[in-house]
């Protein structure tokens, strides 16, 4: 079957083909083309309210990145992926944002600031006044958490590498990248590029749960 231009047998293969690759071609780089593609997924990445509290943080320098692994558990991703992309969140989201957010919005969608206050009313009071116990610092994660899915989903389609890694320590990443004292701390890493022809893992079936294991249905 195809749906939007695409076979949904391919959706099922890539992502049965997507892995965490532990073991990533250095000599391989992803084609600017390709990469720019990439970044617009995590531009595009929906957030609540679309208020994208968030940095990505492209690490491109081999010094840096030597640093980095370090304090990465040894995980040689780091420095062996094309790309390496630092997912960082905003610690404080508040009035001064929605109003950011609004007057960007006014002027991409061509809306009178004045038509817009009801809806900034609405995603002030839900920071400010939360209808049930809320850390913004945990709810700004999760949103990253969704533009690192859709970031790893199209380089999926792509037939790009990614491995997502909370193995590391995120103080002192946020050291080495000049995050510390910042808006922004370090939340989850992801090394892009392409896997290692012997890396092992790529041939192992993928292990999951059957449908009746992880599927609720309310008819």
């Amino acid at each position: 079957m195809v749906l939007a231009g695409v076979s949904t047998d391919l959706v099922k293969q890539q992502l049965n083909w997507r892995y965490a690759t532990k073991k990533f071609d250095p000599a391989r780089k992803i084609p600017p083309a390709i990469w720019e593609v990439l970044e617009e997924s995590l531009r595009l990445a929906p957030s609540s309210f679309g208020l994208q509290p968030w940095r990505f943080i492209v690490v491109n320098n081999p010094g840096i990145r030597a640093q980095l692994l370090e304090h990465s558990w040894g995980q040689k991703q780091v420095v062996d992926a094309s790309h390496l992309v630092v997912l960082a969140l905003q610690k404080e989201v508040g009035v001064g944002d929605v109003d950011r957010y609004l007057a960007r919005t006014a002027a991409v969608q061509g809306i009178p600031m004045e038509k817009l206050q009801g809806f900034g009313n609405l995603i002030k009071g839900f920071l400010t006044q939360p209808p049930y116990p809320l850390n913004l610092e945990e709810w700004a994660a999760r949103q990253v958490y969704l533009a690192l899915g859709q970031l790893m989903t199209t380089a999926a389609f792509l037939g790009i590498d990614t491995c997502p890694m909370e193995g590391f320590i995120p103080a002192k990443y946020d050291e080495i990248l000049g995050l510390t004292g910042t808006p922004y701390r370090s939340v989850v890493v992801c090394p892009v590029g392409y896997r290692a022809e012997d890396d092992p893992n790529a041939q192992r079936p993928k292990v999951r749960y059957e449908k009746s294991d992880v599927f609720m249905y309310v008819d």
